[in-house]
């Protein structure tokens, strides 16, 4: 059972258990199972297993998801937060015992997926994703930062990587649509100053962006690793 990651999910305990608590509604147990399927496939994420890596990441989203069902029920049923970390517990179990392992879990998982993820994007709207051209671009940026900070680091390496993968895949589909080189440089060269831009002003409003940033890694990824869920 992935209890590093249900201790992510988990609301902190801090009141004691009530007498009896009233069954929970069909709503209330779909939504309980929702919680432990992300946390299970987040987790899974979190370990690089293909297969869960098919779906958006999960492991933010999923947190702020459960929190957010546990709150309801604590409210709409009066349990107690312990007694809401004890059914998470509980149903991220059940859906391991029912999955089990290999094909037929992915199968189960999956079905499930195609319930939870609207429920998801619902409760927790996914963050816009940005295009090739802006994924370039930020992730230059962001090896040029980690660079002057750090100097030429593992991660600033590995931000170099996937830049330049990025910049070649960009160049390839302008390419293609009929750009020049010397245009896609002045596409590219926009992007990454607009880009800078608008960090620059978040930052001084003491917010992140609001792309997911994510979405660039996978972008990046082998080509032959498609997603399925990329909406």
């Amino acid at each position: 059972m992935p209890m590093n990651l249900i201790a992510l999910l988990m609301l902190a305990l801090s009141q004691p258990a009530t007498a009896q608590a009233t069954p929970l509604t069909e709503t209330q147990s779909r939504d309980l199972t929702c919680v432990a399927v992300l946390a299970i496939i987040a987790s899974e994420q979190e370990r690089g297993v293909a297969s869960a890596l098919d779906y958006p990441l999960l492991i933010e989203r999923g947190a702020t998801y459960a929190g957010l069902v546990g709150e309801r029920i604590m409210s709409e049923t009066g349990r107690s937060r312990e007694e809401v970390r004890q059914e998470i517990v509980a149903a991220v179990a059940a859906q391991q015992a029912k999955g089990g392992n290999g094909a037929a879990a992915d199968e189960v998982f999956e079905t499930e997926m195609a319930q939870c993820l609207p429920l998801l994007d619902i409760a927790i709207p996914p963050r816009p994703k940005p295009d090739l051209n802006q994924c370039a671009g930020m992730l230059q940026l962001a090896y040029e930062e980690v660079h002057s900070r750090e100097g030429l680091s593992k991660t600033a390496q590995d931000l170099k990587t996937l830049a330049a993968v990025l910049d070649s895949r960009a160049r390839d589909k302008m390419r293609a649509e009929g750009l020049s080189g010397q245009e896609s440089d002045i596409l590219l060269t926009q992007e990454r100053e607009t880009m800078l831009a608008d960090a620059r002003q978040q930052e001084a409003l003491g917010q992140g962006s609001d792309l997911d940033y994510d979405h660039c890694f996978t972008l990046a990824a082998p080509e032959d690793k498609g997603r399925k869920y990329e909406h």
